[in-house]
């Protein structure tokens, strides 16, 4: 029995050594692990986009208002009513202009009759003045008479004409044809036109073909060309994407805050009409495409590590800059890890996709592992700072 305890005894202190020795060799055998996080060098295709929000409107969108003062007394059409080309959109209370139209009716045929008399005098004084009863200066009056009656006249015609054309603007007619968006008066309402023409109705013509009206920042305009393609999304259809095509660049800049914007207009086919009006669109525009060429991950670029003491090397044979015209590209730097010692490798870059940079000449080459950060003690990646790399 004595002996059976100390076998086991032993068994168990040799099972203990035995484990020992095994976690001493495989922490030996195996390396420790790098601290730091790699991403790849990759071969491929850099789309460079430009982005700014917008608001999409009628390509022509008609304001309908009205030229005399009123009141409201009929309504024919609603929201989003179509309408045709002369149709008839509302009508204002007549009264008072249709009797200011009597009244110059009744002014013209007073002034006809004025004319008239005066024609009649003329001729008679005429008679008188060929059998020397009158002097030439009394002639000379009733010929003057007649001339300013027949004035009278044409006045009064003028104002009867004007009076007339006011009766008919008490008749609101749409002057396209196309679906009314905005109605801005209701049935009783008073409308004055004294100071300015108050806006009754708002019509799109043809809302099949819309415009987006994007603010972009002057930093991007530069980019930016007639006939480029953009993409853009709305709240409505987040899990659709858009087409359209640049049209206009407007000169006429937007200053808020020191921030200075153009409007960019996007022509947008909408067949199905399921844009509408005033959707706020989040605009892309592709402004520059490279295929086949090296790319390294944009947090590369911010990484910067804790012992500054790196070696450094220049490019040596890498890709090419661009010529005929094209951007010749920055420098940046990069680190990697080369035989266990951190190296800053030096790049001259192109144009980004804001997740990865094309790499226009470095001695790095497709494959190659470069630092994006540092791996902390409890296994996590440190994020680089954040830092927005502005493409020149």
């Amino acid at each position: 029995m004595k002996f059976s305890l100390r076998s086991r005894l032993f068994a168990v202190l040799l099972t203990i050594s035995l484990f020992a020795a095994g976690i001493l060799i495989y922490r030996t055998a195996t390396p420790p692990a790098q601290p730091y996080r790699f991403e790849t060098i990759e071969l491929g295709e850099i789309h460079q986009t430009v982005s700014a929000n917008g608001t999409l409107n009628p390509v022509s969108l008609i304001s309908v208002g009205t030229q005399v003062s009123g009141t409201v007394r009929k309504i024919h059409v609603d929201f989003n009513s179509q309408v045709e080309k002369g149709q008839l959109l509302l009508e204002l209370d007549d009264a008072m202009l249709a009797a200011q139209q009597r009244q110059s009716s009744a002014n013209v045929l007073s002034a006809a009759a004025n004319l008239e008399l005066a024609g009649a005098n003329e001729a008679r004084m005429r008679d008188l003045f060929a059998q020397e009863f009158v002097s030439r200066q009394e002639l000379d009056t009733a010929v003057q008479t007649k001339k300013t009656a027949a004035a009278q006249l044409q006045a009064a015609r003028a104002t009867a004409d004007k009076d007339k054309a006011n009766l008919s603007y008490a008749m609101i007619r749409s002057p396209v044809s196309g679906v009314v968006v905005d109605r801005s008066v209701d049935v009783g309402q008073t409308v004055a036109a004294s100071l300015q023409t108050p806006t009754l109705f708002k019509i799109a013509q043809d809302l099949s073909k819309m415009q987006i009206d994007a603010n972009f920042a002057e930093a991007d305009i530069g980019n930016i060309r007639i006939g480029q393609i953009a993409h853009f999304n709305v709240d409505a259809f987040p899990s659709r994407s858009f087409e359209g095509r640049v049209r206009q660049i407007r000169l006429n800049p937007t200053n808020q805050q020191n921030v200075v914007t153009y409007d960019v207009v996007i022509d947008v086919d909408n067949p199905g009409q399921i844009l509408m009006p005033g959707m706020t669109a989040y605009v892309s525009i592709a402004v520059a495409e490279r295929n086949n060429v090296l790319s390294l991950p944009n947090a590369a670029l911010r990484f910067k590590p804790a012992n500054p003491d790196a070696k450094s090397t220049t490019p040596n044979g890498g890709s090419k800059a661009k010529s005929g015209g094209e951007s010749a590209g920055f420098s940046g730097k990069v680190y990697v890890l080369r035989d266990g010692n951190l190296v800053s490798v030096s790049v001259t870059l192109g144009i980004t996709d804001n997740r990865r940079t094309e790499i226009i000449d470095s001695s790095l080459k497709a494959g190659d592992e470069v630092i994006v950060g540092e791996v902390l003690e409890n296994g996590t990646g440190a994020s680089p700072s954040p830092m927005r790399m502005r493409m020149f």
